[in-house]
């Protein structure tokens, strides 16, 4: 006689992450082992959890930790939850910070500035909101459902042939 023992799997989790970089790996991987056992999609995780990096990094950069500590103490809040519908919402709260949260247009040589448009390619939706105590929250929605198309599709540049107003061909015709 075999014993099983059901495991109630969480359908939302939240968990204290360091203010800084040590703490991302680990809420990383909480993240993914929660919403495999939850039967999300692997592409959807992929996606979740690249979200939850770029969110967790701009806490650290721009916004202050939770609570009274300085810049580099404390932590921020990371939160996931999958509803009925199989949408996923993930959190990020800290202290806020001096500017708001908005996409940016880097440079191609620019280091960073390209988490919010990576975050806007993967998300159906995401927002900011501030609470009465200063704190920021940026929560990004994304569809656990069957993704059509991968990330570099949603993102690359059609390619020449897709854009008929530049005529590539035209000025090669007449090479045959």
């Amino acid at each position: 006689m075999a014993l099983v023992v059901a495991q109630e799997v969480p359908t939302s989790s939240s968990m204290a992450v360091p203010h800084g970089p040590a703490g991302v790996g680990e809420a990383r991987h909480r993240m993914r082992d929660q919403l495999r056992v939850r039967g999300v999609s692997e592409t959807v995780i992929d996606d979740a959890v690249l979200v939850l990096s770029e969110l967790l990094s701009n806490a650290y950069r721009h916004g202050r930790p939770l609570g009274r500590g300085l810049v580099g103490d404390g932590d921020v809040r990371a939160a996931w939850h999958v509803d009925k519908t199989g949408r996923l919402t993930v959190e990020v709260t800290d202290g806020g910070g001096p500017t708001r949260p908005v996409p940016a247009t880097p440079s191609v040589t620019a280091r960073g500035g390209r988490g919010l448009n990576i975050i806007t390619a993967l998300a159906d939706a995401w927002g900011v909101r501030d609470d009465v105590h200063g704190e920021v929250t940026v929560w990004v929605v994304v569809h656990a459902g069957h993704r059509h198309e991968d990330f570099a599709t949603r993102v690359a540049a059609p390619s020449a042939a897709a854009l008929p107003e530049l005529a590539f061909a035209d000025p090669f015709d007449d090479l045959d």
